[in-house]
């Protein structure tokens, strides 16, 4: 047999990821794990996978690689398992709950030698490519500000949700920004806002369903703002991002499925507002000129096309032999503000410094 065994743990979000391993054409079997076997069942003959187990320790000696799809408290565990059983290991968003956890993954990834993503959607959807190459090509002209936000309810989700602290949470809404910024966050200031009600309150220490992260960079004078809410807002669910420069900017649609806006300062000004502004509102395109062929009837897929692409980069990052894109020090980069945004929420808005990774 050529090609890599893949295997694929936690089925209530990596279920989708399933049929995208399978055509991969480096990907000679896809095995799936879930403590659920009705889980296990159903994806299992919706895809056609005969490998299949109800633990992630029997799935591991089966495989070369794994993708880790389990609920966020689990992460850590399961990729630390994963990778000092020797194999390759992707895992969902975020990396860890906590600096340690991060330092654990680290240490777990260097030991073994073995490849460890985080699949952060945010940095493989189409709307990001669309910004990365507007910025690469010097259209936004240099960066003078960040935003990004990931408004969700998370009312009826399953009950490990409930409470959980959401600036830990914070790798879709930022991830973009130090991505396109090529940064990092040096410091964290942030406030929760509203009081979570007792029923939502869960098993976290955190009493915020809101909270708003002021994240210093380290070049160029830069700010991100960015909000996450899990509960208790009344808006429509919006996970993006808004980029300006000093000549364009970016903002993501104000409903899921809306287009884009771009604005672009012109000359000569025409009205007392400063210069004048040109606005454009377009669709991002796909990107299946990124993917083998296999994989193109999978850029409509969720979290804007990513799901393919994120595939693409783990499997090929392993066949040659290089590290992922989003590796375990760009994870933990990406990760650890949250962390330090939410110490800071907690401590009424006093900074936290961000350990750099």
């Amino acid at each position: 047999m050529t090609g890599l065994r893949v295997g694929v743990v936690g089925l209530r979000f990596g279920g989708d990821f399933v049929p995208i391993y399978r055509d991969h054409p480096d990907v000679a079997e896809v095995a799936i794990a879930d403590t659920d076997p009705a889980a296990v069942a159903r994806v299992a003959s919706q895809h056609g996978i005969a490998s299949t187990f109800t633990s992630l320790e029997a799935l591991v000696d089966a495989v070369d690689a794994v993708h880790v799809a389990t609920p966020v408290r689990f992460h850590v565990e399961h990729v630390v398992s994963v990778l000092s059983a020797g194999r390759h290991c992707a895992s969902a968003v975020p990396m860890a709950m906590d600096f340690e956890g991060i330092r654990r993954i680290i240490a777990a990834q260097e030991a073994a030698g073995r490849n460890y993503m985080m699949m952060e959607t945010m940095v493989f959807g189409r709307e990001y490519f669309f910004v990365r190459d507007l910025h690469a090509r010097g259209e936004l002209g240099p960066l003078s500000f960040l935003r990004g936000m990931h408004l969700q309810n998370l009312d009826g989700f399953p009950r490990y949700w409930y409470g959980y602290p959401p600036l830990k949470y914070a790798t879709h809404a930022l991830s973009p920004l130090l991505a396109l910024a090529d940064a990092r966050v040096v410091s964290a200031h942030a406030l929760g806002s509203g009081v979570l009600t007792p029923e939502r309150r869960g098993d976290f220490d955190n009493p915020f369903p809101t909270e708003t992260a002021l994240f210093r960079l380290d070049k160029d004078g830069l700010t991100a703002e960015v909000t996450v809410s899990f509960f208790q807002l009344g808006r429509a669910y919006q996970e993006g991002f808004q980029v300006y420069g000093q000549e364009a900017g970016v903002e993501w649609p104000q409903l899921e499925g809306d287009e884009l806006t771009v604005f672009r300062l012109d000359y000569p000004s025409s009205s007392r507002r400063g210069r004048a502004v040109s606005v454009e509102r377009m669709h991002a395109p796909d990107r299946p000129d990124l993917l083998p062929t296999e994989l193109h009837p999978f850029v409509r897929g969720g979290h804007s096309g990513a799901h393919p692409h994120l595939v693409h980069e783990f499997v090929r990052s392993i066949v040659e032999e290089r590290s992922p894109l989003v590796d375990a020090r760009t994870a933990a980069r990406w990760t650890a503000p949250g962390i330090a945004g939410h110490e800071s929420a907690m401590l009424g808005g006093q900074p936290v410094e961000v350990p750099d990774f």
